[in-house]
């Protein structure tokens, strides 16, 4: 039966979609071994400093939920089921996900691997229903790709992101409440949501903001409604200041960004045992260069600066950046830049999380590099030390590089591999992860 007209809104009703997988990374996991089905499934670090990524509905039943310590979530639920996750997996399923997406609409901007905004505007000439185009579009994940989602309809990225969240499963009293799949925030509900929802609900405030907040005694939007804005940029900053009123009073200007421009790829790993001293911490940084390098070429893509983020015991975190005059995608060319940045940190605490980042990248095919003798690896200028050896690996192992990607195009990512990546079992072909590590695996004690 269709909806009536009050309850079927036009394309200008709700321009905007927001669609959500659920539990995408588990869901992934039992789909490729259905023995899981019905168990408590959790993606993640299963060590003691592990984090969960993502949890079935069966663990959530228990209480496990995305970024809880692992150690919390297998004392709530002892039974609990936690695998390392594999990336690219999830990856081909979010690029059949966008094709998907895609076919309804090519104004879509992909949040991570999991999450689309949506803009239908251009489909108002087709006479579409927001409603049955965002039913029809959940239909079909489920049908091609086995996963559940929900989906938001709203006048702004604000409401469809709340409608999304909305439409899903909950978790009532260890029991699963099925949700409504779609749901579309008309003005009536706008009106209750903003004067019943409470300030964490809101894009951007996660619990450090939300702590400041309550501090004042904003529990609620409502009560953000009532703030003036300079007064609360004393205390969470202008930008986001500005951010949570326009929020408060149901205003969101930010436009769905069709081709968003991927900005860095890295690896961060946490560590089941703190690394000390440099030796440690550059053995460490040999696997995440090789990491970063796949990632880089896998994109066609070469890097012009490389960032070292170290994270101590204390939680404090240090970040060193080098820009270079050319790009690299070469893991010994990243590893002496990269090496450098870590000579730079004072290490006299143990070392809890490293990370390498990549960003200002160009074209592989616009980096037209070269052997150059401008800059001298014997300089007293360590930075100018590590250029000079980042390029001249750049150059000189171009062959190497190619024939290890051609082979591992036609037999797989184990069949060769650099030092680098050999371990005790043979190559090891570690994943990128990102910025959002899930901390070591329950057998891992070192780099």
């Amino acid at each position: 039966m269709l909806p009536s007209p009050s309850e079927n809104p036009s394309v200008d009703d709700a321009p905007i979609l927001h669609i959500d997988l659920d539990a995408f990374f588990a869901s992934v996991e039992i789909l490729d071994d259905p023995t899981l089905r019905g168990k408590p499934v959790a993606v993640g670090g299963g060590g003691a400093r592990g984090v969960v990524a993502s949890a079935s509905y069966e663990a959530r039943r228990f209480g496990v939920r995305s970024a809880m310590p692992s150690v919390i979530a297998r004392r709530r639920c002892p039974d609990l089921i936690i695998l390392p996750g594999r990336f690219d997996r999830y990856e081909a399923y979010s690029r059949r996900f966008h094709d998907i997406v895609r076919d309804l609409t090519p104004e879509y901007e992909p949040l991570g691997l999991d999450e689309v905004f949506a803009n239908l505007q251009s489909l108002r000439r087709l006479e579409v229903r927001p409603l049955q185009a965002a039913a029809g579009l959940r239909r079909r994940i489920m049908s091609e790709l086995g996963l559940l989602c929900g989906v938001g309809l709203g006048r702004n990225k604000l409401f469809a992101k709340l409608a999304s969240k909305e439409s899903k499963p909950t978790v009532v009293d260890g029991e699963l409440v099925e949700g409504a799949g779609v749901v579309w925030v008309s003005p009536a509900l706008e009106k209750q949501w903003l004067d019943e929802l409470p300030v964490r609900a809101l894009w951007g405030v996660g619990p450090a903001t939300a702590a400041k907040l309550q501090k004042l005694g904003l529990r609620w939007v409502r009560d953000l409604a009532k703030v003036d804005e300079a007064t609360l940029a004393g205390h969470v900053g202008a930008a986001m200041a500005s951010t949570l009123v326009a929020y408060a009073h149901g205003e969101d200007k930010r436009e769905v960004t069709v081709d968003r421009v991927l900005k860095s790829v890295g690896h961060d790993q946490t560590f089941a045992t703190s690394l000390r001293g440099l030796d440690a911490v550059i053995e460490a940084a040999r696997s995440q260069a090789a990491v970063v390098a796949r990632a880089l070429r896998g994109q066609n893509r070469v890097a012009r600066t490389i960032t070292v983020i170290v994270r101590f015991d204390d939680l404090t975190s240090v970040s060193r950046s080098q820009t270079l005059p050319f790009g690299i995608d070469d893991e010994f060319a990243i590893l002496a830049i990269a090496e450098a940045l870590v000579q730079s940190i004072d290490l006299a605490n143990s070392v809890r999380l490293l990370a390498i980042h990549a960003s200002s990248f160009l074209e592989r095919d616009d980096n037209n590099m070269q052997l150059s003798f401008g800059l001298d690896p014997t300089s007293s200028d360590p930075r100018e030390q590590a250029e000079a050896i980042s390029r001249e690996r750049q150059v000189s192992n171009e062959a190497l590089r190619d024939a290890v990607d051609d082979v591992r195009e036609k037999f797989g990512r184990a069949a060769v591999g650099v030092a680098s990546e050999l371990g005790h079992h043979g190559i090891e072909i570690v994943t990128q992860r990102g910025s959002s590590s899930f901390g070591p695996d329950e057998f891992q004690h070192g780099p």
